[in-house]
């Protein structure tokens, strides 16, 4: 008997969370309002939004299967790190807006016996407005059902994904130079999502991390010519953080740029913002604009992304002993 309360008591919950997206087309109206909270879209907005995941997915949906790779890799990556200790890591999905939700992972946790958990978010960079609202969920519903948990508020300057960002531009960089491109005059445009300009008077950490992780890239590729862009931003009265990647081409285009390499280091999958925002939108105005414009491939379960967040939950863990 002490042996298998013994075993329960060292078994850690891993909460893997990321914002969620639809698993079929017939879902996107209510993912879309979940949104919204609980406003449904207009037809108008729920058109346009269905069209773009026509474009990117044309009727088959592997972007759930994304993160679901994730997680699985997550924990096998745990599974190898973490031979020998007295400390067993289970993983489990919470989403930000749709099924599981970030409350259904804690309550899965909570019946599987979990009394100590991580939670960690598959984006690397810290704002109140976006990390801080999965970490409030999680705390909320954990607090309710008596799980212990703590957690990984950013990781945008660990090594393993500085080099993991690093390897993909070079790797791309090499592609333009063998297209007859000279390395050194393709502009490399580090992305991430918009968030309303609200936070900079907030003292938000989001654009100051989102800086540092493009300048440690950078540096780590050994690029030189590059800059930092925004892109996705909401279709809010509030003005957001810019310039929009859309703009930035255009600015680059008077200036004479002729090749772009987009290596947006706020993202970390396949989604809608990576492969509609830039793939399609972006690549089309770049086009019209005579540059030609490539995108870094995205992490996914890259080995050195998932070390990264491993060695970011094991460490979290130390703090539990």
């Amino acid at each position: 008997m002490d042996e298998v309360n013994k075993s329960v008591s060292t078994k850690i919950g891993v909460l893997v969370m990321s914002y969620g997206t639809p698993e079929s087309m017939d879902q996107v109206e209510a993912y879309y309002t979940h949104i919204r909270r609980g406003h449904p879209p207009t037809p108008e907005q729920l058109r346009e939004l269905t069209e773009r995941y026509e474009a990117i997915v044309g009727g088959v949906f592997p972007l759930r299967a994304n993160t679901d790779k994730q997680v699985a890799a997550l924990q096998e990556t745990l599974g190898q790190l973490n031979q020998g200790s007295d400390q067993q890591f289970v993983c489990y999905q919470g989403l930000k807006h749709a099924r599981p939700f970030i409350e259904d992972g804690v309550e899965q946790m909570a019946r599987d016996g979990i009394k100590q958990a991580i939670g960690i978010v598959l984006a690397p960079h810290y704002s109140v407005m976006s990390i801080g609202g999965y970490i409030k969920r999680a705390e909320e519903k954990a607090a309710e059902l008596g799980v212990e948990m703590s957690f990984v508020h950013s990781y945008h300057l660990h090594p393993k994904l500085i080099k993991a960002f690093a390897n993909r531009v070079c790797a791309k960089l090499d592609q333009f130079k063998e297209g007859g491109a000279n390395r050194d005059q393709v502009k490399v445009l580090f992305s991430a999502h918009s968030l309303p300009e609200r936070i900079l008077k907030m003292g938000d950490p989001y654009q100051d991390q989102l800086l540092e992780t493009a300048g440690a890239v950078a540096a780590e590729a050994g690029v030189n010519n590059w800059q930092f862009t925004w892109q996705s931003a909401g279709r809010t009265a509030d003005p957001w953080l810019g310039p929009d990647i859309l703009d930035t081409l255009r600015s680059l285009s008077q200036e004479q740029v002729e090749d772009i390499l987009v290596a947006p280091v706020g993202f970390v999958s396949d989604h809608l913002e990576v492969l509609y925002d830039l793939d399609i939108e972006a690549k089309t105005i770049a086009k019209e604009l005579d540059m030609r414009l490539e995108r870094i491939e995205s992490l996914g379960t890259d080995p050195l992304y998932m070390e990264t967040l491993a060695e970011c939950v094991m460490k979290q863990a130390t703090d539990l002993k």
